[in-house]
């Protein structure tokens, strides 16, 4: 086997290059104007189906949680959610907010932003999929892409090392295009 001198950081930066070649086509919806409203009312109405259809409870704090994250397209802390979820007549106690948190994130309606303790809803619900996460440093907006973990140096890494790659995650931060060129 041949080891070459090559860092973590090293990987990860090849392997976010990769990805954003891989998905320049994709939509990035969250970065550039789109029919906000129509967003909102399309993920509240697929997760609703999902759940009825895999005999979940789509109970309305667990609605009105997703329908929160949807609203932002930015990272929002589970205390941040749970003020709103209490403007909106369900409570203060932190059980509150992380329940339905952890149900939107179990049955793949959210996800975590670990680096920013943080959670958004998932653009692509009920896939399977690994999601890559590019946060914006300035207004916090957050774009979901996918990582493919299995593909790519991360993986051809990993198969050198006889690692088998369970859970990857991949949160770049950086600027998004309303940041990184504002209208003067």
């Amino acid at each position: 086997m041949i080891w070459y001198n090559i860092t973590i950081g090293d990987v990860i930066t090849l392997h976010l290059v990769w990805l954003l070649l891989m998905t320049s086509s994709m939509s990035q919806a969250h970065f550039h104007p789109h029919d906000h409203a129509s967003c909102i009312a399309s993920a509240l109405a697929s997760a609703e189906r999902a759940c009825d259809a895999l005999g979940l409870k789509f109970t309305p704090v667990r609605r009105r949680t997703l329908e929160i994250l949807v609203s932002e397209h930015r990272a929002l802390g589970a205390y941040d959610i749970l003020a709103r979820l209490d403007a909106s007549g369900f409570g203060s106690q932190p059980p509150v907010a992380y329940r339905a948190l952890d149900f939107l994130t179990a049955n793949g309606f959210a996800h975590k932003i670990e680096a920013l303790n943080a959670y958004v809803a998932c653009t692509h619900p009920g896939a399977d999929h690994s999601p890559a996460f590019l946060i914006c440093r300035v207004c916090g907006t957050v774009e979901e892409a996918e990582a493919a973990p299995d593909r790519g140096p991360l993986a051809r890494a990993a198969r050198e090392a006889g690692f088998a790659i369970e859970r990857a995650v991949v949160e770049a931060q950086g600027l998004c295009p309303a940041c990184k060129d504002p209208v003067t």
